[in-house]
């Protein structure tokens, strides 16, 4: 699996920026994502379930209640586990120039996560008080229990 780590960069406990702890680029392909793609990213994924949705439940998407909005957020879980998990990126992400990497121990692999890392994810951010509780290297607890983290692409 290939590292996103620059060749003679060391991973250290020492935080300097977000991801120098994972051995990440401070900019640039493979460093860690900015807050306003990723947002933005979220926010085109959540509309795309919700035209889904709302094609699904024969509703508009701004009619609301309880059959589209779940229905949206059914959506919304299973286009970003299958679509992070297998291809590495949603469409929002892959919109925004972003990616979903693996963090194994020291060292990032922009290799997909797997279905379970992707579901485990998804469904955290589905719950969303894990997707906004971060720590310094921008990795929500939705991706530290999933072990990944979004980098740019």
């Amino acid at each position: 699996m290939a590292s996103t780590a620059p060749s003679g960069a060391q991973p250290s406990g020492e935080f300097r920026y977000p991801g120098s702890r994972l051995g990440l680029p401070e900019q640039g392909a493979g460093s860690v994502a900015g807050w306003g793609r990723r947002f933005l990213a979220l926010f085109i994924d959540w509309i795309i379930a919700g035209l889904v949705a709302s094609a699904v439940t024969s509703k508009p998407l701004w009619a609301g209640g309880n059959d589209t909005n779940l229905a949206q957020l059914t959506i919304f879980f299973a286009m970003s586990a299958i679509l992070s998990g297998l291809a590495g990126s949603t469409i929002g992400h892959r919109i925004c120039g972003l990616r979903v990497g693996q963090v194994e121990g020291k060292l990032v692999s922009t290799a997909p996560v797997g279905l379970l890392k992707g579901t485990t994810r998804s469904l955290l951010i589905c719950l969303l008080i894990p997707a906004v509780v971060f720590d310094t290297d921008r990795r929500g607890l939705h991706d530290r229990a999933a072990g990944t983290v979004v980098l740019e692409r």
